[in-house]
């Protein structure tokens, strides 16, 4: 199995699509220099107390304020609100962590009204984006995640990874890290962890240890940013990275030497993966993603011999149905047939948690199956299926009804990628000037950008159909436009586009905006 991660990086955002055997699996979009990621450090102020939900309001600077639950407040809570609130009001650094005293640990059935109060400034992490109407979720257990390590500041303990199943490696692990770690600080050491050398476990704990310091440094009035997340590209980088993947592509040179030098540090042996795409083709199109996208969103998802799933979703929960469609049955009998059809759904199902991020309840409506024998065997494969989805999930046997109740984990909004398209002419509008038109009005616009405008070198991107007409015959059009405008610019077949749309931009990649100028006469 061939495993590969193709990035697409834009001005506004990144796109992750990991690949195995050239099939998308998983697709993260991340928005860059985007507020209130998960896993960045604030310090907040709390707002407003909640008795009955035995919670609290925190403002963190975001338009809602987020939530803090009582039982997220953590152990140490004490230890660490005296400790901010010690390195607030001293100009100098606060005290280290290693010659601290801790303070009582938190009750676990204690009441919140006893332990904040509106106006006190605490130190935050967000655990969950905002997602709707809701703001962030916080927690106030600090951690700071590494590849192989994550650092729990007022904490003592080590904790290895139930993944790594071998006893002795458990134990060397742990008793590397009690060996090496500062005192008060906890260490959870990760699965990727397994076999690696003292050397490298102590570089990422200094690593982990100086962002730490950070926090530190900033310190003074809330609500603020302390600690951002490692850039985004790596952040999302770390937690799809595994000694696996075959090939890196992205199209951007900076994070090509960003995610260079992110590579070569963690695993020297994978930094020749890292590969720049330099084609005009865009990226996605290159690899067949944008088709798999296509293919792979939307409310019908078809997957084998005209069997297909229905996706909903609601507020509350995602409802999946499966369906064996016209599916030719051949000489299988109905149960034979039903086994066959849920397998298969089973394996598309785990494929499009993953490549949606659907979190919450999802609940799955199977074909109808008599015997207990395929039941148990259904049940089997999806937990098969589920094992590499690196969310934490939970997965119920079927119900008597053909249902089964999965739960995943929800940190981020659902992908919900549309793949109907507006008509990009008539914006909705039902009429539009006739298409034997449309070349005429490329022209037009390529003038404007030419003799008025004063552009020379451009990319102008359409759909791949009117790159072909475009560029058909041996006096094509394109040759007709360039001997009459100039050879400095180049059309370009996308296929994220609609049939009628177009996107013009100059050489240091930015949008020119065509699309609403009046027609030039």
């Amino acid at each position: 199995m061939t495993n590969e991660l193709v990035l697409d990086v834009k001005s506004q955002e990144v796109t992750i699509a990991i690949l195995q055997d050239k099939r998308l699996m998983e697709l993260q979009k991340e928005t860059r220099n985007v507020s209130f990621g998960v896993r960045d450090i604030y310090l907040g102020k709390v707002k407003k107390i909640m008795p009955g939900l035995n919670a609290a309001f925190v403002d963190v600077g975001y338009e809602k304020d987020a939530f803090l639950h009582y039982l997220d407040l953590g152990h140490h809570f004490n230890t660490l609100n005296k400790y901010v609130q010690q390195t607030i009001g001293s100009k100098k650094k606060g005290v280290p962590i290693s010659k601290l005293r801790f303070e009582k640990e938190l009750n676990k059935d204690g009441l919140i009204s006893e332990v904040l109060q509106p106006g006190q400034e605490i130190l935050v992490q967000i655990t969950k984006e905002p997602i709707s109407t809701k703001g962030p979720r916080l927690t106030s257990e600090i951690s700071l995640a590494g590849r192989n390590l994550v650092l729990i500041p007022f904490g003592d303990k080590v904790s290895v990874s139930q993944k790594i199943k071998s006893s002795e490696e458990r134990i060397r692990l742990k008793q590397l890290m009690q060996s090496i770690k500062p005192k008060n600080f906890g260490i959870i050491i990760r699965t990727l962890s397994e076999g690696k050398r003292v050397a490298e476990l102590d570089t990422e704990l200094k690593i982990l240890l100086k962002r730490w310091e950070e926090v530190t440094a900033k310190l003074q009035k809330s609500p603020s940013l302390i600690l951002e997340e490692t850039g985004r590209t790596v952040a999302l980088l770390r937690d799809v990275f595994n000694p696996s993947f075959k090939n890196i592509y992205m199209n951007d040179k900076d994070v090509f030497h960003e995610v260079k030098d992110y590579v070569t540090l963690i695993s020297p042996e994978q930094a020749g993966t890292v590969k720049l795409y330099e084609k005009e083709e865009p990226i996605f199109d290159h690899f067949d993603v944008t088709k798999q996208i296509k293919s792979s969103f939307g409310k019908t998802v078809s997957f084998k011999r005209g069997a297909y799933l229905i996706i909903e979703h609601t507020e509350a929960m995602h409802v999946i149905d499966v369906n064996s469609g016209n599916r030719n049955k051949g000489n299988l009998q109905q149960e034979e047939n039903a086994l066959e059809v849920n397998m298969s759904a089973a394996t598309e199902i785990a494929r499009q948690l993953r490549l949606r991020d659907m979190g919450g309840i999802i609940v799955i409506d199977f074909i109808d199956m008599q015997e207990s024998e395929h039941r148990q065997r259904l049940l089997e494969h999806m937990l098969s299926e589920m094992s590499e989805d690196r969310a934490k999930h939970s997965i119920l046997p079927l119900s008597k009804f053909g249902l089964m109740q999965i739960t995943r984990q929800r940190v981020r909004p659902v992908l919900d990628i549309i793949t109907t398209e507006d008509c990009p002419t008539c914006f909705g509008k039902g009429s539009i000037s006739p298409s034997i038109l449309f070349t005429d009005k490329l022209q037009d616009k390529i003038d404007y950008m030419t003799n008025t405008l004063g552009i020379k070198k451009f990319k102008l991107y359409v759909h791949p159909f009117v790159e072909a007409y475009i560029k058909k015959g041996f006096v094509s059009l394109l040759w007709k436009w360039k001997l009459k405008y100039g050879f400095g610019f180049k059309i370009i077949s996308d296929q994220n586009l609609a049939l009628l749309e177009y996107h013009f931009y100059n050489e240091d990649k930015e949008e020119i905006d065509l699309k609403q100028e009046i027609e030039i006469k």
